[in-house]
């Protein structure tokens, strides 16, 4: 009898652990710049998938957030989204999302995106503002017990990236990591100028921003990719 059972209660159990199986979103939109690292960056989120144990899911569709339940989702990722991608259907669909408890990690051009709603720009926590040419500087780390920076040892993180200057940065954000501006060349925001941070939105879930990810090479690099995946398990945690 037992032996009857058992191929039963395997096949139950692998159907509780897909159910239970965290799902992320990867998307990718763009009606503005088009990022030639996305699909580097697609591919390095799936393999984190992989190796963490959440489904990715990927899309440049917006009909997307109309034409699925969103509840299901754990995680929306924004990977170098631009411009404005969303109807108003769309955007509310979004919007009931985070509300209903939904968290966001929006990736280096998110914050490049849909730069007239209001709503929008308050989730990422800051606006594009332009960047200088693609070069080196050094990252500060402020916070190395947060759980997304407790792998860096060092005050100081220097890597080669596009590093974007932003406006109506929004009071109150968890700062993470910030820009060292006598490091480069071109940094527009003096003193305070934040490059990855998050805050803990209204609607229960997190919102998670990182300005770095513009180069393909970003998406090999152990500590940026070790950066996204802290980020990530650091947005379903709640």
């Amino acid at each position: 009898m037992m032996q009857k059972l058992l191929p039963v209660f395997l096949i139950f159990a692998g159907f509780l652990m897909k159910a239970q199986e965290k799902q992320v979103l990867i998307f990718s939109k763009t009606e503005d710049f088009r990022h030639s690292s996305i699909e580097a960056g697609i591919q390095a989120l799936q393999s984190l998938g992989n190796e963490n144990g959440f489904r990715t899911v990927t899309s440049q569709d917006s009909r997307y957030f109309t034409e699925n339940d969103l509840s299901k989702l754990n995680l929306i990722i924004f990977l170098n989204t631009s411009g404005d991608i969303f109807n108003l259907d769309e955007q509310n669909a979004f919007q009931a999302y985070m509300d209903n408890g939904g968290n966001f990690f929006g990736i280096h051009a998110a914050a490049d995106t849909e730069l007239n709603w209001f709503w929008y720009t308050d989730l990422v926590g800051a606006k594009f503002n332009g960047h200088p040419a693609i070069q080196e500087a050094s990252i500060i780390i402020e916070n190395r017990n947060h759980q997304t920076l407790k792998n860096f040892q060092e005050e100081t993180w220097v890597r080669t990236d596009e590093w974007y200057n932003y406006k109506d940065i929004s009071e109150g954000l968890n700062v993470l990591m910030s820009l060292d501006e006598s490091s480069y060349k071109g940094g527009e925001n003096g003193e305070f100028h934040p490059i990855a941070w998050y805050h803990n939105y209204r609607g229960g879930g997190i919102s998670i921003y990182t300005g770095g990810g513009h180069t393909s090479e970003s998406y090999s690099e152990p500590e940026f990719l070790d950066h996204l995946e802290r980020s990530i398990k650091f947005a379903m945690s709640n």
